[in-house]
């Protein structure tokens, strides 16, 4: 199975703790059995966590999934120790699910862009007419389209999203801002060819799919831009590191 293939990290996360059950049970057992040691909750579940995260780097998982899958197990032995009320799992579930829609439907999880980030995107929009169009696709909690807004009162923002919880969020953050709005909508369905400039903090799994889209929609003269991930086989135009903790850059492509 090519990582390149596959088409959901959301099963292969599944897979990958499958198939660490009955290595966990194995060595569980040499443990006991050859050298008199018995793991406990807390060490079992640490031992599934490391084998399947492990797993899920052979299939070339993405670093947040990795992630998921060596916490998924020793976090569940935790719940299961603490006073919690059973309704409480559910609702965490429930919660966890609608923070984290587009993780499971878009493979692409909540990011949150950085001040440093939001204020190289002020300078670089600077050097542009004030009345520009601006789309973020997968807004998140709008914290950038609200930043904007305030920095360019004439231009126009929108955002797409459909992680339920987020989106009532940064719907209602923007709500009473004139120049700026937030739809319920998947970023596959916007037409790119009303906007200026097009900005993203996706994942590297959408970029190709975005590349092909922007081509296809955004008008010549357009921007697009994305945060930290770039298109393979096509080299921005103009990079702008930001030197921050995560490295993160902003790419941009003029169409």
């Amino acid at each position: 199975m090519k990582p390149s293939r596959l088409k959901s990290p959301a099963l292969v996360a599944l897979l990958s703790q499958i198939l660490a059950v009955p290595v966990v049970f194995v060595l569980r057992y040499f443990a006991s059995e050859l050298f008199s040691i018995q793991l406990g909750l807390f060490q079992s579940a640490f031992l599934q966590g490391t084998i399947a995260a492990g797993v899920g780097q052979f299939f070339h998982l993405p670093r947040w999934w990795l992630l998921i899958n060596f916490s998924f197990f020793p976090l569940l032995a935790g719940l299961n120790t603490a006073t919690l009320p059973r309704s409480g799992f559910l609702i965490g579930f429930i919660l966890l699910l609608l923070l984290n829609w587009n993780s499971f439907k878009e493979r692409v999880p909540l990011y949150l862009t950085g001040k440093e980030t939001n204020r190289k995107l002020v300078e670089f929009l600077s050097a542009d007419q004030a009345n520009f169009t601006f789309v973020d696709l997968g807004s998140g909690l709008a914290s950038t389209l609200c930043f904007l807004a305030s920095e360019f009162p004439s231009a126009k923002f929108e955002g797409v999203e459909t992680a339920p919880i987020v989106f009532l969020l940064s719907w209602f953050r923007c709500l009473f801002r004139a120049n700026c709005k937030i739809r319920y909508q998947s970023l596959w369905k916007v037409n790119l060819a009303q906007y200026n400039y097009v900005y993203c903090f996706l994942s590297p799994e959408p970029m190709p799919k975005i590349w092909n889209k922007a081509k296809s929609e955004m008008l010549k003269g357009s921007v697009l831009i994305s945060n930290t991930f770039t298109v393979p086989g096509h080299p921005p135009d103009t990079i702008i590191e930001m030197h921050d903790w995560r490295s993160s850059k902003l790419c941009i492509w003029k169409l």
